[in-house]
């Protein structure tokens, strides 16, 4: 579930930043990234846990499968919280800038 988990994010990121890739203001891209790294991690600890498990690995408990999935869960939210802190830092629209000073443009 954490493999599927973060792949569907991983997805969904790199489409978004696809259709927005000329400009690519909100650096979508960096989402894409730590999502496509998470993916691969998760596939590699796939691989290790099928070596081990053989024809277990595909018969998971449903506990085991739950916790799986929130930890996919937390994953994805951590990426975003990274993504949103580093997009606040830099803040290409100015947004934040305008707010905390008041100021126009």
């Amino acid at each position: 579930m954490t493999l599927l988990t973060t792949v569907f994010a991983a997805i969904i990121s790199t489409v978004v930043w696809y259709r927005n890739a000329p400009k690519d203001e909100m650096k979508v891209g960096i989402l894409c990234w730590m999502y496509w790294g998470a993916s691969l991690m998760w596939l590699v600890d796939a691989i290790y846990e099928y070596a081990s498990l053989r024809a277990e690995y595909f018969t998971p408990a449903p506990a085991d499968m739950l916790n799986d999935l929130y930890l996919g869960l937390s994953v994805v939210a951590l990426g975003l919280i990274i993504w949103l802190a580093r997009l606040f830092i830099k803040d290409p629209k100015g947004v934040v800038k305008e707010a905390l000073l008041g100021s126009k443009k």
